[in-house]
């Protein structure tokens, strides 16, 4: 084995020159393929498609969808609760009964005060007699004028006492009255607060015993926009949203109501806008949460690139010529194999989108960004924009 290593390196001194050629060659090809394909990969532009199509401006926010008219139905009277008629989801009309108090305390204070009235008037009778009475003598001249006039006196007292005791009997009916609780308004019951055999006390309070909803067939939903969106929200605007209960569905509603009255959570000041749902098939109901994205603006049919596709700032290493041109409002793109520099201006702005305007802008145009290999030298650009589906900014 030694000698076979000792004979080979004997023959490569014996042909030393060939040896050094063969390297070198061998060396020099290595460098001259690397250095090319190199250098190509540095020439090669990168670029970033164009794509045409619908885009949307929109503020994402969530609610709570609710009824658009809500009935607490409470009682003026206390008592025992006798009989309730309804129940949740009962269907009902204005006039309908939901509820009855066991009537006997009231209907005791109506006997009194019937009691009362009867006395009242007894009494207005028997002082209306006197005064016509002492009336006639004084015409007369058989008693004294302060005597009759003492007898008037008494007669108009006892009209007010009538007065006084027929408004207390009045009362006493009405009270008696409040203990059939009727519905105010034709709905649905969506809350019952009351049991039977429960005491109701209106001492201090109305206590509520029902909520009634209008009509579940137009719902609407209350959401919280910040300060930084309101000014973007206006009425009409279109809405769509979805819930959890029916992940694969997604429903519309229209903005009705942008509400002045500010509210500061965590130091962000948003605003109320309230957005007018229609449930027709009764999907949704009260209580549930609402993803909503309100559509603040859109384009149809429009030329747009991702945002990343507008952070040139100089045409310097794309094209020479158009070294001096301002990416502001131009861009460079490769068409055909070919560097054009076209004009355009900037539309609709998302946050991970930009609208092209431009009549020169075709189809298969990509938009150049720089070359591979390219260390870009320009400052940093931070841009703005409303998130096409996401949060609100």
């Amino acid at each position: 084995m030694w000698n076979k290593i000792k004979g080979f390196f004997s023959w490569m001194w014996r042909h030393k020159w060939w040896t050094i050629i063969i390297i070198v060659v061998v060396v020099l090809g290595f460098i001259f393929l690397g250095g090319a394909k190199k250098s190509g990969a540095r020439g090669a532009f990168v670029t970033i498609d164009v794509s045409r199509g619908d885009m949307e401006q929109v503020v994402s926010a969530t609610g709570e969808i609710s009824p658009v008219n809500t009935v607490s139905v409470g009682s003026q009277v206390s008592g025992t609760i006798e009989d309730i008629f309804v129940d949740f989801n009962s269907r009902v009309k204005q006039g309908d009964i939901l509820l009855k108090i066991e009537p006997s305390v009231l209907q005791s204070s109506v006997t009194e005060a019937q009691a009362a009235l009867d006395s009242a008037k007894s009494q207005m009778n028997l002082a209306k007699s006197d005064y016509v009475r002492n009336k006639s003598l004084y015409a007369d001249g058989f008693i004294a004028r302060a005597e009759m006039e003492q007898s008037q006196s008494q007669y108009e007292q006892s009209v007010a006492a009538v007065t006084r005791a027929q408004s207390q009997y009045d009362k006493a009916v009405t009270n008696l009255g409040y203990a059939t609780i009727t519905s105010p308004v034709d709905g649905t019951v969506i809350s019952r607060k009351v049991d039977k055999g429960q005491t109701v006390a209106a001492s201090f309070q109305t206590p509520d015993l029902f909520e009634i909803a209008e009509d579940l067939t137009k719902m609407q939903i209350e959401t919280a926009v910040s300060e930084a969106d309101i000014g973007m929200i206006q009425q009409g605007q279109s809405v769509h949203f979805t819930v959890d209960a029916y992940p694969g569905n997604t429903f519309v509603g229209v903005v009705r109501q942008i509400r002045l009255s500010p509210t500061t959570t965590s130091n962000v000041v948003v605003y109320t806008v309230v957005i007018d749902v229609d449930n027709e098939q009764l999907l949704l109901m009260p209580g549930m949460t609402a993803f909503v994205t309100i559509v603040v603006n859109r384009a149809e049919d429009a030329w747009y690139a991702p945002n990343s596709a507008f952070l040139v700032k100089s045409f310097a290493n794309i094209d020479p010529a158009a070294a001096n041109v301002s990416p502001e409002n131009h861009l460079a793109v490769l068409r055909d194999k070919q560097v054009v520099i076209i004009p355009f201006e900037k539309g609709l702005v998302t946050a991970t989108e930009t609208q092209i305007v431009s009549d020169e802008i075709q189809f298969g145009d990509k938009i150049i960004v720089g070359r591979v290999g390219q260390v870009s030298s320009g400052k940093k650009s931070t841009m703005r924009g409303r998130p096409m589906g996401g949060g609100p900014m």
